[in-house]
């Protein structure tokens, strides 16, 4: 089971972290990955870490801007988020993949927290 939060009303420039609790010991073991969907639009894949954090990969709209990371220790999961822009508006998910490399489509991620919203004013 996979918790988002840290959502929130930033202005444009501003930041957030968002954090991603997960259940159960295995959380190590999987890749994860953050998403967004913004209304009327597609989910969209923002960034991704493997198991052991030592390989991230990046969309390249947030590319230098978002930095994902992760605590094994703790089951958690993060993407701190810098220099928002507007269109970084959406709902945001995390996600969890059992294959051994970072995906970066839907259908190939196995579970899904609920989502975090957030919202860039200009």
């Amino acid at each position: 089971q996979l918790q988002a939060s840290g959502g929130g009303l930033v202005q444009a420039g501003g930041s957030l972290r968002l954090s991603c609790a997960a259940c159960g010991r295995a959380f190590s073991m999987y890749q994860m990955g953050w998403f967004r969907q913004a209304p009327g639009k597609e989910r969209e894949f923002v960034a991704g870490i493997t198991w052991n954090g030592r390989s991230t990969y990046y969309a390249d709209s947030v590319k230098g801007r978002f930095t994902v990371s992760r605590d094994n220790s703790k089951n958690i999961l993060y993407l701190q988020m810098n220099s928002l822009k507007p269109e970084d508006t959406a709902v945001y998910y995390c996600a969890a993949d059992r294959n051994p490399s970072i995906a970066t489509t839907v259908s190939q991620y196995d579970y899904w927290g609920q989502g975090t919203q957030v919202t860039v004013s200009s």
